[in-house]
């Protein structure tokens, strides 16, 4: 199958709708029954304002989080219409690729 590859970042103290915001995107995943999503939590990041964002021993507030999903172009086009009803603002990656299930035929 073709699709995209969505990865969103995010950091671990940032919240929606009383979540933090990286599980927030997984459970909409959910929702609108997306293939999957995986939620990284990183050690270190450098954000658009140039700041450092990391995990700290005693703090992990400002830990960077990736959540990365794999969608049809439907499902982007859902996923991304819920993101504007929610005004949601969110740095994202999109790239194009294949995707499936090893050990299936090929349709």
């Amino acid at each position: 199958m073709n699709g995209y590859q969505v990865t969103f970042f995010t950091q671990q103290d940032r919240t929606h709708a009383g979540l933090p915001l990286a599980e927030w995107l997984v459970q909409q995943a959910r929702k609108l029954n997306l293939e999957g999503a995986t939620m990284v939590a990183a050690s270190e990041g450098l954000g658009r304002h140039h700041k450092i964002h990391s995990a700290r021993f005693f703090e992990l507030a400002d830990q960077p989080v990736e959540v990365t999903m794999a969608l049809s172009e439907a499902q982007l086009h859902s996923l991304f219409l819920r993101l504007r009803e929610e005004k949601l603002n969110l740095f994202y990656v999109k790239a194009p690729i294949e995707y499936g299930y090893s050990g299936q035929t090929e349709i």
